[in-house]
């Protein structure tokens, strides 16, 4: 009888663009594989790839105790009807309600924590609130996987997880076959292009005043924004604030898209100027594995990726001044050093972030 691993997050979108590779490989592996997420129009898709699932109502960025307290109503709901014998949960409330739930039915629990996000960018009483909940959660989980050492080393010296259930992933990994280099018609402009959730922390303003400041003193070079707008966080950009820029010729907006690969393909350079606290950006192992420079923050998580100056360059968090001066010196490459810097990033994802390390780990882990 084959075990049955239950997979959680607080989207669809999120299991089908970044778990999916890994599904597929423990499915292969002989497990029986159940998706648990709010249902979008994503959750289709998962059905269609012939896996199982079940929605969960789950409010991913709200604080009501109330909410609350129906989302580990549904976590139990869910886990007494599909009976798992593991789950592998992602995002911070299936990491602490789902965990709390899977203790008391004796559930096996291998959690991920990618990234910290914008609830520890500053510390306050909410933040205390979410210590206390993790370290109480995850008493019980078998494994605790982190995307860099940073958040790996905070999580253990605060005392909320053991260090010896703790080990470090490469991000998400990346699908080094789906993201390779691609032929670029040449142009006489240089893009760049940032791709993320359209929220403040994500480095949005930095990356609009600098294109404001760079498009006036070099008419060639244009700068496009991928991803959701007026998503449900307190640091969402609205259409309105979107238009705006748009209107004044500052950038373009892509809006979103199932294939990001051919929208990676178009573009010189990379940008993701966030002070997030990230896990390790997917969006960066794939543009690297498509053999683009990186301009990215020295913040935690994003600098993992880049080697200043081999790959691209590193700028200071919520600093438009230093992210032009990167620009600036991207610009100033040759197109062989621009090639070259290309060139670098992908040997970089395919030694460090291919998602076949990732899917291992995991495998072991469920195996252990």
């Amino acid at each position: 009888m084959k075990k049955k691993i239950a997979i959680v997050s607080n989207l669809s979108w999120n299991l089908y663009n970044f778990r999916l590779s890994l599904m597929f490989a423990m499915r292969d592996s002989g497990y029986e594989v159940v998706a648990i997420a709010p249902y979008d129009q994503y959750s289709q898709k998962i059905i269609e790839e012939g896996f199982e699932f079940h929605e969960i109502k789950m409010n991913a960025q709200g604080v009501n105790p109330l909410e609350d307290i129906k989302t580990m109503y549904e976590f139990y709901r869910l886990f007494k009807k599909i009976s798992p014998e593991y789950i592998l949960q992602y995002t911070i409330k299936p990491n602490i309600y789902g965990s709390f739930v899977a203790s008391l039915l004796n559930i096996k629990i291998v959690n991920n924590i990618a990234g910290l996000g914008t609830l520890f960018i500053d510390e306050n009483f909410i933040t205390k609130i979410a210590k206390l909940l993790y370290k109480t959660s995850q008493k019980r989980a078998k494994r605790v996987f982190f995307q860099n050492r940073e958040d790996c080393d905070f999580f253990v010296n605060q005392g909320i997880v053991q260090s010896y259930k703790c080990d470090i992933l490469p991000g998400s990994g990346v699908d080094t076959e789906r993201f390779k280099p691609r032929y670029k018609e040449e142009s006489k402009n240089i893009r760049f292009l940032l791709i993320a959730r359209m929220i403040w922390e994500k480095g949005i303003n930095e990356y609009v005043e600098a294109a404001r400041v760079i498009k006036a003193k070099y008419p060639n070079v244009e700068f496009s924004l991928l991803g959701f707008l007026e998503v449900e966080n307190p640091g969402a950009i609205t259409k309105h604030e979107m238009d705006k820029w748009v209107n004044e010729g500052i950038v373009n907006y892509l809006g979103v898209t199932d294939r990001v690969d051919e929208v990676i393909a178009t573009a010189d350079c990379i940008v993701l100027p966030s002070y997030y606290r990230e896990g390790t950006p997917k969006v960066l192992l794939e543009s690297g594995s498509s053999g683009k420079p990186i301009i990215t923050t020295d913040n935690v998580g994003c600098r993992d990726v880049v080697e200043h100056g081999i790959n691209g360059f590193l700028c200071k968090p919520r600093c438009s001044k230093d992210l032009v001066e990167k620009i600036e010196m991207f610009l100033e490459l040759t197109p062989v050093e621009r090639l070259q810097m290309g060139e670098e990033s992908r040997k970089k994802m395919k030694r460090e972030y291919d998602e076949k390390i990732v899917i291992k780990k995991y495998l072991e882990a469920l195996e252990e």
